[in-house]
């Protein structure tokens, strides 16, 4: 199963990432869409999962959870823009994340790309595709492809798009 991983679009989509897209079996984008037409584009290449952000309104609210837990071909994810990374994970997610730690952990907000093993949560895989939009503060835009086999995350690659501006 081929996922595109994406957050922060802010709503900006271009060619090239719709591109990059092609061949994903499923796209998860990890809120700040900014808008419903960066939504409804990535829905035209291939099915949609996602969370919204704390810059998205009420149109996107109403199609994303802000917290979204799944099971992708044999693997647990759970997704939240918000949702901080090993060792400082974020008060609404931290007590579900210990009680019950997903394999995957994807979180967006930050707009820094990181790929985490926690090994104190069962290796737990924590991964931020970074900021795939032109605003905020970094400088290269970002997101990550993957494949999905049986349960185990490979052929992890983080792509980078160009500079934000």
């Amino acid at each position: 199963m081929k996922i595109g991983l994406l957050s922060d679009t802010h709503s900006y989509i271009d060619d090239q990432i719709l591109r990059l897209l092609e061949d994903s079996d499923e796209i998860w984008h990890i809120g700040d869409f900014g808008s419903v037409e960066v939504s409804e584009k990535l829905s035209e290449i291939a099915p949609l999962r996602g969370v919204y952000g704390n810059i998205d309104g009420q149109d996107i609210r109403q199609l994303y959870p802000k917290v979204l837990r799944f099971e992708a071909n044999g693997l647990d994810v759970l997704m939240t823009h918000i949702g901080g990374y090993p060792g400082k994970y974020h008060p609404d997610v931290r007590e579900m994340i210990k009680e019950n730690p997903p394999q995957l952990f994807l979180t967006g907000h930050s707009h820094i790309l990181k790929v985490i093993t926690d090994k104190s949560l069962n290796n737990l895989l924590h991964i931020n595709p970074g900021a795939a939009g032109k605003h905020g503060f970094h400088k290269i835009r970002t997101m990550v492809r993957f494949v999905i086999d049986a349960g185990q995350v490979k052929d992890l690659q983080v792509i980078e798009l160009g500079k934000r501006a």
